[in-house]
């Protein structure tokens, strides 16, 4: 499979090195805004650069790979599907659901594959407490919590044309960071029917929010609760707690760290092999195998006529739920979410 990478910066970097370690893959060009960082990509892996996307979108190509900033995700998603090309999209798939649906109506039109880089869905812990749930093994759902304590020195921010500005990152810590454990909660509780939510902007100079909580009230009628910063110095090991009627699991980064059940039988063995990158002090990823296994899935897909471990519309909920986070800050509000089935995707 002929593979385009849309993006030249550092996470289009860790996309093309996770293709670089599959066999059957190869990328054959690249496009970038920064036709400087784009054509430094391309040479690294024998590829070739564009600085125009119609160019690129014209080689001869079945995939593309999207890692630009976020708010251009849609934009550049239609024109490749356009030209009959299956998308893998960098979370968040962008940053409206206004912008998602005209994406996803124009891949339905033209009969391509949309998947979302939600890789913690195959961590092989994470993937286990989700079969572990959907087993009935928890029980009734009962509380849920994600807590996202990052750091981000300010060059983060400052050295980025898009970080941190409403106009391409569509919001901070919750849109661009915290995005990975919103996901899971709605992908292990189950959609959302309330949200109220506070966001402020105590430590950096940015247009976005670097500090956010969230109470959330899932359709089950579960309860649960979001936080999210890169404010938090020197940056802490995300964590998500799921708890049902039948116990509590306890996930630190990717791993579990605990699972018990009132029955006292065993409950999520931890495979102690999940992702190194320690993201709590930096967006650098030094290990690909997560982005691997996403990839993987998403070939798998394509080449079965399946559905990814995260389609299209799996991954509009989370920009839904964070919209309406954003919404309940303004407003000083809860806000309801509108009804969808929630797919298993296990």
């Amino acid at each position: 499979m002929r593979v385009g990478i849309i993006g030249g910066g550092g996470i289009s970097e860790t996309h093309a090195r996770a293709v670089q370690a599959i066999d059957g893959l190869t990328i054959e060009a690249v496009y970038g805004a920064n036709a400087g960082r784009a054509a430094a990509l391309a040479a690294d892996v024998g590829a070739t650069a564009y600085d125009d996307l119609d160019r690129f979108l014209a080689h001869k190509l079945d995939m593309v790979i999207i890692g630009s900033p976020s708010a251009l995700h849609a934009e550049q998603g239609i024109a490749a599907a356009r030209c009959g090309l299956h998308l893998l999209i960098e979370k968040p798939i962008d940053v409206t659901t206004a912008k998602i649906d005209a994406l996803l109506e124009a891949a339905d039109k033209a009969r391509v594959t949309v998947g979302v880089c939600f890789q913690d869905r195959l961590q092989p812990d994470i993937h286990a407490t989700k079969l572990f749930i959907e087993e009935g093994r928890l029980g009734r759902p009962v509380l849920a919590s994600g807590r996202v304590k990052w750091y981000r020195a300010p060059e983060y921010y400052s050295g980025s044309r898009w970080r941190g500005k409403f106009a391409l990152d569509g919001g901070g810590a919750m849109m661009n960071q915290a995005i990975h454990t919103v996901d899971l909660l709605l992908w292990l509780f189950g959609p959302v029917a309330r949200v109220y939510a506070n966001t402020a902007t105590r430590v950096h100079d940015i247009e976005v929010e670097d500090t956010a909580v969230a109470t959330i009230e899932f359709a089950s009628g579960a309860l649960g609760s979001m936080e999210a910063t890169t404010s938090v110095y020197p940056g802490f090991s995300r964590r998500v707690e799921v708890t049902g009627s039948e116990g509590t699991i306890v996930i630190e980064h990717d791993r579990v760290i605990s699972s018990d059940l009132r029955s006292g039988e065993p409950g999520v063995v931890s495979s102690a092999a999940g992702d190194a990158n320690a993201s709590a002090s930096s967006a650098k990823v030094s290990d690909t195998r997560a982005h691997q296994r996403i990839i993987r899935d998403f070939v798998r897909a394509v080449e079965t006529g399946g559905t990814p471990i995260c389609d299209g519309p799996d991954g509009r909920r989370s920009v839904e739920l964070i919209e309406g986070m954003y919404a309940s800050a303004k407003s000083g509000q809860a806000v309801t979410l509108s009804a969808r089935p929630q797919p298993s995707r296990a």
